[in-house]
């Protein structure tokens, strides 16, 4: 198992991701996650990241201004190719669960 060899907290990983993982790019190297469970960890992840870039865009002080190009990059990976395209409405623009399906 990659990682410290600590079991993962599903439920705590899957609301919010950063505070179970340094990185999205430590979600990929997990082996003891599904592929399943990894693109849904960053599925989630790529969410809050864009909140965060709203956030920015609304005067609000930027933490993290890569994390969501990091965040697709790795779910790119992952799934074969992420369909950009396939995103919720509204200005977070959220990928929507097809879009993040493996090919």
């Amino acid at each position: 198992m990659s990682g410290t060899g600590k079991a993962i907290d599903m439920e705590k990983a899957l609301l919010d991701p950063s505070s179970v993982f340094a990185s999205p790019e430590e979600v990929a190297e997990r082996d003891d996650l599904s592929a399943e469970q990894r693109i849904e960890i960053l599925r989630r992840w790529s969410y809050d990241a864009a909140e965060d870039a709203v956030a920015l865009e609304e005067g609000m002080p930027d933490g993290n201004s890569d994390l969501q190009h990091r965040v697709l990059t790795v779910l790119d990976r992952l799934t074969g190719g992420l369909d950009v395209e396939m995103v919720a409405s509204g200005k977070h623009h959220g990928l929507r669960r097809e879009a993040t399906e493996k090919k």
